[in-house]
């Protein structure tokens, strides 16, 4: 028989989980009805100019494969210590995002994936959440700093002097890591760090920078196939230097999910405008770069959210 306290609980519960995805659901609402840079008349004329059953179904089988991706991520790295269904990833990867779309830089994730699983679990988790984001963010620096040069070649809006400061700054905060890596605060240093990393097999660790590998091609390359089907005609190189170079600036401003068309888009703004693309184009690719790989997967993860069991099945 169920006791008034334990009736007190659930109903807190129904309560919160309605309240995570009300609030999704609300954030999003706002940045599209509130966006005075959306023009939805041009988006119609042009989208009924090009429209193309083929092609919508290419960007979103694009917005898939990069959440698949993603969830494959997921499920290789808790494979480290549990084997987990392809569902129970999804599930798991999608829940904590809707639970994470309006916390800073998606902090929200790493509770939302630790409560699918046993309380002494929780540090193991969000460490393996740390991980999988890691190598995400590696990647998005590395082929970020490669197109900012490219770009930076062609167009020159980076001076010599600048670049200089750049190189000599990272040059003294890897050096600064390498001495200070024994350096513990609370207990927690950069050496202990990597041999946790460490202690995660080979394998996995490869197979993990080649989902990751693979997210990035996908995600960058829906970017690109957008500006084509906008009819924006550039050179490969050069308009895949401007998207690298924007994911890499981008990804280094703390934002909010909900936010993040917002804050892409004002960087591609500056980016395109020196491409001389017109500025409502940027911004309404923005804007479906989000709506295809945020708020369909919210819109997914909210049924996981509102299904969810506070007892951890894993």
């Amino acid at each position: 028989m169920t006791t008034t306290p334990q009736k007190a609980k659930h109903l807190l519960i129904l309560l919160i989980k309605i309240l995570i995805v009300a609030a999704a659901f609300y954030f999003i609402y706002r940045q599209l009805a509130h966006n005075d840079q959306l023009d939805w008349e041009k988006f119609t004329v042009l989208f009924k100019k090009n429209q193309s059953v083929g092609g919508i179904l290419f960007l979103l089988l694009l917005s898939v494969g990069n959440r698949f991706f993603e969830i494959l991520k997921w499920q290789n790295l808790v494979a480290s210590f549990r084997k987990i269904s392809l569902y129970q990833a999804t599930q798991q990867v999608l829940g904590a995002l809707t639970a994470g779309i309006f916390t800073p830089n998606g902090l929200g994730e790493y509770a939302g994936k630790a409560l699918f699983y046993k309380k002494p679990l929780a540090k193991k988790i969000v460490f393996l959440n740390l991980v999988c984001n890691g190598i995400q963010m590696v990647l998005t620096v590395l082929f970020g700093i490669l197109g900012l040069l490219y770009f930076n070649a062609q167009f020159d809006i980076i001076t010599t002097k600048t670049v200089a400061v750049i190189a000599a700054a990272i040059l003294i905060v890897l050096l600064a890591t390498f001495f200070l890596k024994s350096f513990a605060i609370k207990g927690y240093s950069l050496e202990k760090l990597i041999h946790k990393i460490n202690q995660i097999p080979k394998p996995i660790h490869n197979k993990n920078l080649v989902l990751g590998f693979c997210r990035y091609l996908v995600f960058s390359h829906q970017y690109y196939f957008l500006f084509l089907a906008f009819d924006v005609d550039l050179p490969y190189l050069t308009l895949l230097s401007a998207i690298t170079s924007i994911y890499f600036l981008a990804s280094s401003l703390p934002t909010f999910q909900f936010l993040d068309f917002a804050v892409k888009g004002s960087v591609a703004v500056y980016f395109f405008g020196l491409l001389g693309v017109n500025e409502w184009i940027v911004v309404f690719i923005s804007t479906l770069m989000w709506l295809l790989n945020v708020v369909i997967p919210v819109v997914i993860g909210s049924y996981f959210v509102l299904n969810f069991k506070m007892k951890p099945a894993v």
